[in-house]
């Protein structure tokens, strides 16, 4: 071919952009999304997907939460990375094209349907509020965290006055007493080693850091956590971190402790001097006085419920996705209907729960909430009552949960709703 015969630079120019809109069309085609399915087939571990989802955060991309999509699907770039990471944990995935993308939004945003998509946007910095020492107990949370591979920091109290929580944006309270009580183990446990030890320990750490009692320490410390909150903070609390925490906040100024754990006496009828103004979910309880039983007060359900462990469910509550988008996310599951489980707090009395704490799971027929959320300042705070979701009656000294028996835990699933809640974009907040 000579030069003269070469055809027009234009018509040159013009196939070549025929050609490239062809190449971007059919690639198009093909980009688009990674699904992580959270229904009850379709996900092979709901645990270790919140844990791709963090993940995700943590390299700073974008991701959705299709809030009551197939479970509370999550919506992620598509990319080879990703794609590998799921395939590495063992996590159910689905590539999507941008059309079918579009359709599944399309779906979700009509006012005919009870969904919506989130946008998270932020990995989490979480703590775990716990004694750095080993437990004759297992924490849930921790546990979970772990399996999942979402990354944390154990803070304790020496942490917490020193005041590093602003420097995080979720932060879980560790089966924990903070009445200065040492979780009213006493009867049983008082000759046991780990008790005698961790009282001694306690003690003087209280005395290192300036307080005269336990008590005295422990409230300073829930005092802190008070304000985190208020500054914006996400607080979530298991099992007898629930009611001990507003309890200790009720008493300030009072003693509630007996001799064998302060070495002095109460204040006279201090069930009638509580400020239950102060607290931040329950109101009008009543405090045990008997040092010797294992109980704090009556906002725990534990001793008041009669039923057997195959008829002991809770009921999550159905919100409005698109209007209650906070309470829907904090619910996301692939069922309504949760297995019990006990704690030395179970559930709480719900005639004692405050009219402006939201009941996120209840069990309607005896009374109890299992599941609470509510906003102080700021920030939020849920309650869950019971200390092991796949351990119906988890007892001190009882080996930890395996999760690779559990990779479809409700209960845990519960758990890490709320570690992924701070990511959520604050301007799609309605409520």
């Amino acid at each position: 071919m000579t030069l003269a015969t070469l055809p027009p630079m234009n018509q040159i120019f013009k196939g070549y952009l025929v050609v490239t809109l062809l190449l971007v069309s059919m690639v198009s085609a093909f980009a688009g999304n990674i699904l992580v399915p959270m229904d009850d087939k379709g996900q092979k571990n709901h645990l270790k997907a919140y844990g791709i989802a963090y993940w995700v955060l943590a390299q700073d991309l974008e991701i959705q939460w299709l809030l009551n999509y197939r479970g509370g699907s999550f919506l992620l770039p598509d990319n080879d990375r990703i794609a590998q990471e799921c395939l590495v944990r063992g996590v159910s995935f689905e590539r999507i094209n941008e059309a079918a993308t579009g359709q599944i939004l399309k779906h979700i945003s009509s006012p005919a349907v009870n969904m919506e998509a989130v946008k998270l946007e932020k990995a989490p910095k979480v703590a775990v509020y716990s004694p750095k020492g080993n437990q004759p107990w297992d924490d849930a949370v921790t546990l979970v965290l772990t399996y999942a591979e979402i990354p944390y920091d154990r803070i304790y109290d020496k942490e917490v006055l020193s005041d590093v929580l602003p420097l995080y944006d979720w932060l879980h309270l560790h089966h924990e007493d903070f009445t200065g009580q040492y979780g009213k183990f006493y009867s049983a446990f008082k000759n046991a080693p780990w008790y005698i030890e961790q009282k001694q320990e306690a003690e003087r750490e209280a005395k290192a850091m300036g307080f005269q009692k336990v008590s005295q320490k422990k409230l300073a410390v829930a005092k802190k956590i008070q304000e985190f909150v208020a500054g914006g903070g996400f607080m979530f609390a298991m099992c007898s971190a629930t009611d001990t925490y507003d309890i200790a906040l009720s008493a300030e100024g009072l003693d509630i402790c007996e001799p064998m754990f302060d070495g002095d006496g109460t204040t006279p009828n201090y069930n009638n001097k509580l400020n239950y103004d102060k607290t931040f979910a329950f109101k009008n309880f009543r405090l045990v006085t008997n040092p010797n039983e294992y109980e704090f007060s009556d906002i725990d359900m534990t001793n008041k419920r009669n039923v057997p462990q195959e008829r002991d469910l809770f009921t999550l509550f159905d919100f409005s996705a698109k209007w209650d988008w906070v309470p829907t996310m904090l619910n996301q599951n692939h069922t309504r209907v949760v297995k019990g489980f006990m704690g030395q707090t179970t559930a709480f009395d719900k005639k004692l729960i405050k009219s402006d704490v939201l009941i996120l799971g209840e069990m309607k027929s005896i009374g109890e909430a299992r599941y609470i959320h509510g906003e102080f300042g700021q920030g939020t705070w849920t309650f869950y009552g019971g200390h092991d979701p796949e351990d119906y009656q988890h007892r001190v000294g009882d080996p930890p949960t395996e999760l690779d028996l559990h990779p479809n835990s409700p209960g845990y699933r519960l758990i890490l709703n709320n570690i992924l809640f701070p990511a959520a974009k604050k301007e799609k907040q309605k409520t």
